[in-house]
């Protein structure tokens, strides 16, 4: 790819333009990084503050990062014409093989907020050679009925789009207290985002399927994530129960799942510290970043084999096994208490109040 590339530019896919945002450049063989915004947003709204972040900064400068914006959600997109068709969620996912093999990409991380992590799962679902490792942040893996569908068009009748937005992005008890940031997303929200694009963008991701996923073994020819899979969300989000759920249809030998405490609906932008320290964290379990000092703010875990998802996420952090990240082959990451001992280093017992926060993995 050559350096000019890097900037904005329109992909032709099968169903329409992409507009897309490249920073950086290629690294030898590392998977470019490959964003998608939540619905309501674009990826200057929803990623600007966590890319802006010194210390993500630092890791991204290692990656080439393709920032993808939803047809229509870039700031000043034309309103589609009267009668246009948005993608369904499938289709927004079978556009993105498009904007891979424009720019050479062998492979992508994917980071995907609400809308987007579903967008992203379905694309690996679609597309597993091309995805190296997701991270899903406020995912809800379940479709829409249509008690749901009609308490979303009541919605409509008794808000402002922009409201009724915001109530998808923010927890009631930021939208009550109507902090700062609340009320400067309303304003970006209505002035930077095409309202009847949104409303198209909006219609369609409250009209989509279950993602169809089961954890392995439970029935018969699974579908699940392939790759790698940190899920995200606040303790105190809307989206808190949907990636609980996601996470019990995971592999749990594959998935991390982290909440992020004293947090709301979009940690990327109040905790960007939090959430840096944890893709870090993500990117050395694949082999990416080694030797590197990863202390995880919030409450990381994984579930060991055999404990159900109920199980994992009724019980406190105290009474979870800490885990340590024990490299196997190809820079995979195994589970292991920390009671284990590696090379006669011996990692803490207990984790801190917000999960492993000091401890740094000791180098192969």
């Amino acid at each position: 790819m050559p350096e000019c590339w890097d900037g904005e530019h329109d992909i032709e896919t099968p169903y329409g333009l992409l507009h897309v945002v490249i920073r950086g450049s290629p690294k030898g063989n590392r998977p470019a990084i490959l964003t998608y915004h939540d619905v309501g947003l674009n990826h200057k709204l929803c990623f600007n503050t966590f890319f802006n972040f010194e210390d993500m900064q630092e890791i991204t400068k290692h990656f080439v990062v393709c920032h993808v914006d939803a047809p229509g959600q870039q700031v000043g997109a034309s309103q589609f014409p009267q009668g246009y068709q948005f993608p369904s969620m499938e289709q927004l996912a079978a556009m993105l093989p498009s904007v891979v093999q424009h720019f050479g990409f062998k492979y992508v991380i994917g980071i995907g907020v609400g809308a987007g992590a579903y967008v992203l799962a379905k694309f690996a679902l679609i597309f597993p050679d091309l995805v190296e490792g997701l991270v899903l942040m406020n995912i809800d893996p379940n479709g829409k009925g249509w008690i749901d569908w009609a308490a979303t068009k009541l919605s409509g009748l008794t808000s402002t789009l922009p409201d009724t937005v915001l109530s998808h992005l923010f927890s009631q008890e930021e939208l009550v207290s109507n902090t700062e940031l609340v009320q400067s997303y309303r304003q970006q929200i209505s002035n930077v985002v095409n309202q009847a694009n949104l409303q198209l963008f909006w219609n369609m991701y409250n009209s989509r399927r279950d993602l169809d996923i089961s954890r392995p073994g439970t029935v018969p020819n699974a579908k699940t994530l392939r790759c790698p899979v940190m899920l995200v969300v606040g303790d105190n989000a809307p989206a808190e129960d949907g990636v609980v759920e996601c996470n019990s249809k995971l592999d749990p030998t594959t998935t991390t799942f982290l909440k992020m405490a004293d947090s709301g609906g979009l940690p990327q932008v109040t905790q960007p510290g939090k959430l840096t320290e944890a893709f870090k964290y993500f990117l050395q379990g694949m082999g990416y970043i080694s030797g590197a000092c990863v202390s995880l703010g919030g409450q990381a875990y994984r579930e060991r084999p055999g404990e159900s998802s109920q199980e994992s996420n009724s019980r406190p952090p105290g009474d979870r096994a800490p885990l340590q990240p024990v490299w196997g082959q190809a820079g995979q990451r195994e589970a292991k208490p920390h009671s284990e001992t590696r090379r006669g280093h011996r990692a803490p017992e207990v984790p801190g109040e917000h999960g492993w926060d000091g401890w740094c993995p000791q180098p192969a």
